[in-house]
């Protein structure tokens, strides 16, 4: 299953009070596509983060497909939430996304606890320097 448009998660959440928010990223996490357990390795996982963060990226023509898990129903909402900015996109794209601008609209930081949101600066790094990795290599 695909993930909302950014725009529409950010509508929804405006209108929610503190649980409903919980109960959406717990949504968002669901609706994942599912990522098989031989991808969860230690080369995939995020490091930094309170709860097993697992993110493999794919390459689909010249766009960055990105699976991702985590062992905690609410992390792995916050890590659909981190993708929504930038799957299915172009490395080119991806690096100059601002993910943390594009997230800053959620005040994750006062949402959530620090334990929940100190990986986020991570899974981005992460997911940039994937990027950044296939724009050295792009596809054959």
């Amino acid at each position: 299953m695909s993930l909302p448009a950014l725009s529409d998660i950010r509508d929804e959440y405006d209108f929610l009070d503190a649980d409903d928010r919980y109960r959406l990223l717990i949504d968002l996490g669901r609706d994942l596509q599912a990522m098989p357990d031989a991808l969860k390795t230690d080369s995939t996982l995020v490091r930094g983060c309170s709860a097993s963060v697992w993110v493999y990226p794919m390459r689909d023509g010249d766009k960055l497909h990105f699976l991702a898990d985590s062992n905690a129903a609410i992390t792995k909402g916050i890590i659909a939430l981190v993708l929504t900015t930038v799957q299915d996109r172009t490395a080119t794209e991806i690096v100059a996304t601002d993910i943390a601008a594009e997230l800053a609209p959620f005040d994750l930081s006062r949402q959530l606890s620090s334990n929940r949101t100190q990986g986020i600066p991570n899974m981005i790094a992460l997911i940039k320097s994937t990027a950044e990795r296939h724009l050295v290599s792009p596809p054959s």
